[in-house]
């Protein structure tokens, strides 16, 4: 059985990629995935493949843009990540939003901004309904200058 340290990413199957954050007695880990802490047992867990670049990842579009200090989004940070969920069913969204925030958190992220799209208005209603779930988002608004988004705060 292979032992892991505090900051390994982590594979656990049928739930994806995380990190762990602690190592415990009897062969348990304090790991952190999606957002939410819990406790596994080390046979759970597998050394998680290297990261795959931008261009690999085909579920959503991703970029880097630079952001100003005076962007909510941005405070203690000098980028900001964008998820644009244009063309994506509300699961499709889901999936894509649950990944990239993943993402967001292991790379250190300060604040993302969700691109859902202003009509309709069924993807940005589960955007927001998960946002409200994640103990990891600090706080979430529709960006002011564009109703077709929400800036995000981690």
């Amino acid at each position: 059985m292979t032992t892991f340290v505090a900051g390994d990413r982590v594979h656990v199957a049928a739930l994806g990629t995380a990190v762990v954050r602690e190592a415990r007695n009897g062969g348990r880990y304090l790991i952190e995935l999606k957002g939410r802490s819990m406790v596994v047992a080390g046979s759970q867990l597998e050394p998680a493949p290297e990261r795959r670049t931008a261009k690999e990842r085909p579920a959503a579009k991703r970029h880097e843009t630079k952001t100003s200090a005076t962007d909510p989004a941005a405070i203690g940070s000098t980028r900001s990540r964008s998820l644009d969920l244009h063309g994506k069913t509300v699961l499709e969204a889901l999936d894509a939003l649950d990944s990239f925030l993943n993402d967001a958190l292991l790379d250190g992220c300060d604040g993302v901004r969700v691109i859902h799209g202003r009509s309709g208005g069924k993807v940005k209603a589960a955007v927001h309904g998960r946002l409200a779930e994640l103990s990891s988002v600090r706080a979430f608004r529709v960006d002011p200058t564009n109703p077709g988004a929400t800036i995000v705060r981690l």
